[in-house]
């Protein structure tokens, strides 16, 4: 049993704490509040003068499948080869040893969505994990999230270059409603053969999981939700970048939006608005915001340094924590288990030795699972559960 005892406690819920106290006990929070009774058992730590928030959750990232270091090796975010692969999973190209784990750590940062890339009209199926483990099973929190799919600049690109469909904004619309429909074929046959493909699709329209969509600009959007529309199909928009331009059509279509990267030139046309300003807008209007890196576009570890960009162009403060807690945890469907500091959720705890969103602040401890996998003193980065150092 441990106990984090006189930290300044921001739960993302309801009530937070100047002096209080987390008490977790096999993995999960047990008890939070200014007047909890500690077993003479519990292992204490005084955190006095420090913060203690939930941790902070990337809902969109590459990180394990687009390894910085191995940029040919260690490169497993798209398969260019064909434009339509809703059968792949990127939990089967996951490298739990990629370093934007240990990089995640060192911003607070305890959960990633990892996805395929955007260069297919569908591109499989999105994995949620912990930052920290040896092996997968280790870590894996929902190994099918949701299905990646991509509008835009990038599947045009990739195939139009070689004469292949998508070759326009048009073929990609068509593409995926023509997918759909062979899918809903396929789920209303009665003896049919297995096939990977329409089987992760035929999820989607069953509603079991979401299209995860690469949209930026406004119209690629409006399609995005368009589709999403006549198929009845549940859609996350991923980016975001001209949502400020919709908010209206967002609204009034339920959307949930994971907005980034941010800190980034105008690399493409696409990302001519790119702003900190849209997260501000989308989330005074009411719409449910998550904040993203897109690891390793920005690297992941900088995931609090966008939040604070964000404050800086007029979002809320809170609304730019709960963009890094509750709200990804909600929009991965996950809210019952992280992105707060409520009892019964993941003992997912990070001690900060000053206010996350000031730049100077730096995660002291953090525990996963309520195992201290990161102590800033020692400088160690806890691998596993069975690591040779994780002793206490």
């Amino acid at each position: 049993m441990l106990a984090l005892t006189n930290g300044k406690i921001l739960t993302m819920e309801e009530q937070d704490y100047e002096q209080g106290t987390v008490l977790v006990a096999d993995g999960k929070i047990l008890e939070v509040g200014e007047m909890v009774s500690i077993p003479d058992d519990a292992q204490v730590v005084n955190v006095q003068g420090n913060y203690i928030l939930p941790g902070f959750i990337d809902a969109h990232t590459h990180v394990g499948i687009a390894e910085e270091i191995y940029q040919i090796e260690g490169d497993d975010t798209n398969e260019i080869t064909d434009p339509v692969t809703p059968q792949l999973r990127a939990l089967d190209a996951i490298n739990p040893n990629d370093l934007g784990f240990k990089d995640a750590l060192l911003g607070g940062v305890t959960t990633v969505m990892i996805a395929p890339g955007s260069a297919n009209v569908i591109g499989g199926l999105v994995s949620v994990l912990k930052v920290w483990g040896k092996t997968f099973s280790d870590m894996v929190i929902n190994p099918e999230a949701g299905l990646k799919i991509a509008f835009g600049e990038n599947p045009k690109r990739v195939y139009g270059e070689r004469k292949k469909m998508p070759h326009t904004r048009m073929a990609t619309a068509a593409m995926l409603r023509q997918a759909l429909i062979e899918a809903e074929t396929y789920r209303n046959k009665k003896e049919k053969d297995r096939d990977l493909k329409k089987e992760n699709l035929v999820k989607v329209l069953n509603g079991e999981i979401p299209f995860r969509a690469h949209a930026h600009r406004a119209d690629d959007i409006l399609t995005a939700i368009r589709i999403a529309k006549e198929f009845g199909v549940k859609i996350i928009i991923e980016h975001c970048t001209e949502g400020h331009k919709i908010v209206d059509e967002l609204l009034n279509a339920g959307i949930s939006a994971v907005v980034g990267p941010s800190l980034t030139s105008r690399a493409k046309v696409e990302l001519g608005e790119r702003s900190f300003r849209t997260p501000a807008v989308l989330a005074a209007s009411g719409i449910p915001v998550a904040l993203t890196t897109d690891h390793p576009v920005i690297p992941v570890q900088y995931l609090p340094l966008c939040a604070s960009l964000a404050v800086k162009e007029g979002m809320e403060e809170l609304d730019a924590l709960k963009a890094l807690t509750i709200v990804p945890a909600k929009i991965l469907q996950l809210g019952d288990r992280i992105g707060s500091i409520k009892k019964g959720k993941d003992a997912d705890l990070v001690v900060w030795d000053g206010h996350p969103l000031d730049i100077r602040s730096k995660p002291l401890r953090i525990f996963i699972n309520g195992i201290e996998v990161y102590n800033q003193t020692t400088n160690i980065v806890k691998i596993s559960h069975n690591s040779s150092k994780d002793k206490k």
